[in-house]
């Protein structure tokens, strides 16, 4: 990126990006149609998020606890809104299945396709009111049976997933999603309103020395799991935890736990004093 002119005017776009692949698979462009509404679904979203506080929807929706057991916020709803009715509007899905919904969506006959999507509209909800990383989640398959579509359509093996990705909302929004042929990372401009290729056929390096890991679960992780978290935890040789210290400041000032932050910080409960030993 460092290499590039000031302004690009050859800008691969995500919509360019598809067509050029779907060009050389000799698509029928019905995948195009459904990644461009997700990606409108994204980028409204995403303004969502910024303008969250301003229009409060920050907070519970008063609603039920979802199909997963997390209570449902206010921009959970206004996300699931989003990504649906775009998807039904594309023309090209059949069945949605949803983290926000009880039951698979089946789309009517009128603007019915051959795709099924699989998605979480706003993954990580409880870190909206503290400001953390949220994303949006998705997974598509074709429908690979005849006659009306139902629910046994998307319970499909992960390796019949034609494409699948996710959307990051943080400092900026960024798309990542891979359709068999690498992973790409398109990032929001929005001064003309577009994601723009930034990266591609991004890879994991083999090692790293970087340790980051939801631990919440950890009681539920087979034994061999916790040696091996153990002897990264406390290596011969140190490595880095991923620390991100604002966010992590901001996210114990609004929720009220118990954790440290570094060897030289401890944070205690939302209205108490914040330790620091050195």
């Amino acid at each position: 990126m460092a290499d590039r002119a000031p302004f690009d005017t050859n800008l691969i776009t995500v919509t360019r990006f598809v067509l050029e692949e779907g060009s050389k698979a000799k698509g029928t462009g019905e995948l195009n149609q459904l990644l461009n509404a997700l990606c409108t679904a994204v980028k409204a979203i995403s303004s969502a998020v910024r303008k969250a506080g301003i229009a409060n929807l920050y907070g519970l929706s008063g609603s039920k606890i979802n199909v997963t057991g997390d209570e449902v916020k206010k921009l959970d709803i206004l996300s699931n809104d989003m990504v649906v009715n775009m998807l039904i509007s594309s023309f090209s899905t059949c069945v949605l299945v949803s983290e926000e919904e009880k039951n698979a969506i089946i789309v009517e006959p009128g603007t019915r396709g051959k795709y099924i999507v699989c998605f979480d509209p706003l993954d990580g909800s409880s870190n909206i009111d503290c400001l953390g990383a949220i994303g949006t989640i998705f997974a598509i398959y074709k429908k690979t049976t005849e006659g009306e579509p139902n629910e046994k359509d998307a319970l499909q093996s992960g390796r019949n997933i034609v494409a699948a990705g996710y959307a990051l909302y943080g400092s900026a929004t960024m798309l990542v999603f891979s359709a068999g042929n690498g992973v790409n990372c398109f990032m929001l401009d929005p001064a003309i309103g577009e994601f723009i290729l930034v990266n591609k056929n991004v890879t994991m390096k083999k090692k790293g020395n970087i340790y980051s890991i939801n631990e919440g679960y950890s009681k539920y992780f087979d034994p061999a799991v916790l040696e091996y978290i153990k002897q990264k935890k406390c290596p011969k040789v140190w490595r880095r935890t991923l620390q991100l210290f604002t966010k992590s400041v901001h996210s114990f000032l609004c929720k009220p736990l118990y954790l440290s932050l570094t060897h030289r910080m401890v944070v205690l409960p939302t209205g108490q004093d914040i330790l620091a030993p050195w």
